[in-house]
């Protein structure tokens, strides 16, 4: 049923991505799925703010986040399931969306925290991608 499956997660923050990884992982096992495991390291936004780091800042934190990745799936994901890494640089939702269209998944899994007042139901980057993914989005409380 699901051949692909891609999930997003923060590194810096294990309680965001723990009980999606499960889901996505059990998920993966049960139907022979390769697991597409995101993150998505933040742009500078202005340009003027690049000025203020090194020439090739960003090129060596997409370098560090790579390496942080594949150390990650080693330690999270169960050697027999098929991993592919990926690394996007940008606004989180429309990363996800990027890909999302490129590898063209059968379903993403995202997490979400509980929600604040100004969030309502879900965090604004798990809403943006539950509205405009193309596949169905499981969404994953924490």
């Amino acid at each position: 049923m699901y051949k692909h499956i891609l999930i997003a997660v923060d590194l810096e923050d294990g309680k965001t991505w723990q009980k999606p990884l499960d889901v996505a992982c059990e998920y993966a096992k049960a139907f022979g799925s390769t697991l597409h495991v995101m993150t998505v390291v933040p742009n500078f936004g202005m340009s003027i703010v690049s000025t203020f780091f090194p020439a090739n800042y960003e090129e060596e934190v997409l370098k560090k986040a790579t390496e942080t990745l594949h150390d990650f799936t080693k330690v999270h994901i169960p050697s027999e399931i098929q991993v592919q890494h990926i690394v996007g640089h940008g606004s989180i939702y429309e990363e996800i969306l990027r890909v999302a269209e490129e590898i063209t998944p059968d379903l993403i899994v995202m997490g979400t925290h509980r929600p604040n007042m100004q969030d309502y139901l879900i965090g604004p980057n798990t809403a943006r991608v539950s509205r405009h993914a193309a596949c169905s989005v499981l969404i994953v409380r924490d």
